[in-house]
């Protein structure tokens, strides 16, 4: 039986996991473990667990980039928590296309709840919703709160209502950054995320927005990129269908899989190269030449 196929709007018992906990050592391995010894049953995967220690964004980044693809009632377990035992709520966000996302209330949500939105939140109660031996344990919530939630959600021992109260506000912690928009010929965006297998640079602008600006393949577009307001990188590349397009260490822009404007080497690293970061506070402008 495929995903799709499973009952609208309901869990799944599936659980999928991010961290940045790589994988050296056993955290990530306690958490399913934690999962499993709540049911059997549950079927765990993994989205990643390299984000780099402490950046939410990249987790933010990488939920909105793969929550759409998991059928309704999947339950994401993220936990990227430098404040850890702080006064950060634990929350469960379920979306208005039907997944539940387990996390801190520290920024991860800013990106999922723009683009697939926000159907209820509510914040974890511990009397409940915490692994009975991890009373006087305060620095692994992804263990003892995170994960011991989202597999009693995931495997239906409690309801999204069992998860705890519903806040007031459908309200997240949000990271600003610069949404993408066309002002008088320029394209402003941001750098969510690199391409990091091979140094790509990714940036926030649809494809809709971009073709606003009336470019054909080959034609150059004139691209500077920013971090905290002083400029990084200016260049020159064709905006092309594919990398072969151009030769090889030469730079183009393209549209990646997620049909958004980037830009790229041909068998090279442009963000090595150029010395180019991702994150909120990188900002792109792109306009034809």
């Amino acid at each position: 039986m495929g995903f799709l196929s499973l009952p609208a709007m309901a869990q799944n018992k599936i659980v999928v996991y991010q961290s940045d906990f790589g994988l050296r050592d056993g955290a990530v391995s306690e958490m399913k473990g934690v999962a499993m010894g709540v049911s059997p049953d549950l079927k765990l995967f993994d989205l990643t667990h390299e984000i780099p220690a402490y950046n939410i964004w990249d987790a933010a980044y990488r939920l909105q980039q793969t929550v759409p693809y998991w059928p309704t009632g999947t339950v994401f377990v993220s936990v990227v928590d430098p404040g850890v035992g702080t006064e950060r709520k634990s929350v469960v966000l379920k979306t208005k296309t039907g997944q539940f996302i387990v996390t801190p209330d520290n920024g991860t949500l800013t990106l999922v709840a723009e683009s697939l939105g926000i159907e209820a939140i509510r914040e974890i109660d511990e009397s409940v919703n915490r692994r009975p031996e991890s009373r006087n344990s305060y620095t692994f919530h992804g263990r003892d709160v995170y994960s011991y939630t989202g597999a009693r959600l995931a495997a239906g021992v409690i309801t999204f209502e069992g998860v705890g109260p519903l806040l007031a506000r459908q309200e997240v912690v949000r990271i600003p950054y610069q949404k993408a928009e066309l002002v008088d010929g320029v394209i402003k965006g941001t750098i969510p995320v690199l391409d990091v297998q091979y140094g790509n640079v990714w940036t926030n602008i649809p494809a809709g927005l971009f073709q606003e600006l009336g470019v054909n393949f080959g034609q150059v577009l004139v691209v500077r990129i920013i971090h905290q307001g002083k400029e990084v990188h200016r260049g020159e590349m064709p905006y092309e269908a594919t990398f072969g397009s151009v030769a090889v260490g030469k730079p183009l822009a393209y549209l990646n899989s997620l049909l958004q404007l980037s830009f790229a080497l041909n068998q090279g690293n442009y963000a090595a190269v150029h010395g180019v970061g991702s994150g909120g506070e990188w900002t792109v402008e792109v306009r034809k030449k």
